[in-house]
């Protein structure tokens, strides 16, 4: 698959100090804070970390997402919820990869109709078209 060209609209920038283990900020002020490895990777846990930061990321635009094709749908989808697990872990060529779960709940909607929504927004979401093909994402509706 080859890179699209874009018009870009808008460019977020971030800096972080000391990787895993130390602070991000953007160069805006609105974000800043403090990272550290979790528990389970041997870490404090007392700051957030990269995979938290890439759920909520992915799960605010997929959210968004969501919103466009259900606004040309003209489906309600108020009170809708989309969650995203991100999780890290050791490939068998070594190394670290991702693998999401993008977990939709669109309570004003029959199941039929959230499932084609979640599909169509999978197709327009930002985030969606960075890991196609790249990470596994697996997407269910609550």
């Amino acid at each position: 698959m080859s890179i699209q060209p874009i018009d870009v609209l808008y460019t977020a920038v971030a800096t972080a100090e000391n990787g895993r283990d130390g602070k991000v900020a953007s160069d805006d002020g609105n974000l800043e804070v403090v990272v550290n490895p979790p528990k389970q990777m041997g870490g404090s846990g007392a700051g957030t970390n990269p995979e938290q930061l890439f759920a909520a990321g992915y799960s605010a635009c997929f959210q968004g997402a969501l919103g466009v094709v259900a606004r040309q749908a003209k489906a309600d989808i108020s009170g809708s919820t989309v969650t995203a697990s991100v999780g890290i872990g050791k490939t068998p060529a070594g190394g670290f990869g991702l693998k999401v779960a993008i977990s939709a709940s669109i309570p004003n909607v029959d199941e039929a109709t959230a499932r084609e929504l979640v599909e169509k927004a999978h197709q327009v979401c930002p985030y969606s078209h960075a890991t196609r093909g790249n990470i596994e994402v697996t997407i269910t509706v609550d």
